[in-house]
């Protein structure tokens, strides 16, 4: 597929980050108006005004978890449920929230019919999925004013976040949890990138 020959190109060497981008069909998480450009390296609009991440974005995001099989992911913003779509075949166990309920109420059946099953939730990214935790890896997929330290709570040591941070532009950090204290990380930056905004906290219990 040139999508996957062009991420190789650009620098994405994991496996198992390329076969999940070649088996997912990225056009089936796209309104049916923009199915042309479903394979072009760009980032694209859907619903409440949030976008799908441009393919190499995916990949990059993807590969700097270095997740094996069966490790517990907790994904923040699903949104068209590409990324998640691409994290459960890699073979992860792939928990999901979305803030948006209409985003929510598409995505979750989108990716049943899809054959693809994470467990998808409604509610306060900030808050992440305490019950469920902790994770392996967390990943999100749209941009934090500051690391979120309740996610980074959920993550057991040893784990990994892919987060990028900041106001209108953002940086790619990967951060590693070393220990159990708040200081106990490892902060590594990949580069400036440009997300939607992680939306505010809310007082939201629905699931």
């Amino acid at each position: 597929m040139e999508m996957v020959r062009h991420l190789s190109e650009k620098g994405i060497s994991d496996r198992r980050v390329l076969d999940a981008m070649a088996e997912v069909p990225r056009h089936l998480f796209l309104e049916t108006m923009l199915d042309y450009m479903a394979y072009e390296d760009r980032a694209l609009p859907i619903k409440c005004g949030q976008t799908i991440s441009q393919p190499s974005t995916v990949a990059f995001q993807s590969e700097l978890l270095d997740a094996e099989p069966e490790m517990k992911v907790l994904e923040v913003g699903t949104g068209s449920g590409y990324q998640t779509a691409v994290l459960c075949a890699m073979g992860l166990r792939v928990f999901t929230i979305e803030r948006q309920k209409e985003l929510y109420d598409i995505t979750k059946p989108r990716l049943e019919r899809l054959h693809y099953r994470p467990k998808c939730f409604l509610g306060d990214g900030y808050r992440g999925l305490p019950e469920y935790g902790p994770f392996d890896r967390i990943i999100i997929t749209c941009g934090a004013p500051a690391v979120p330290e309740e996610l980074l709570a959920q993550l057991k040591v040893g784990g990994v976040m892919v987060v990028p941070v900041g106001g209108e532009h953002q940086e790619m950090l990967r951060i590693v949890k070393t220990g159990d204290g708040p200081a106990d990380t490892l902060r590594q930056r990949y580069g400036d990138c440009n997300f939607v905004p992680m939306l505010e906290k809310l007082d939201y219990g629905g699931k």
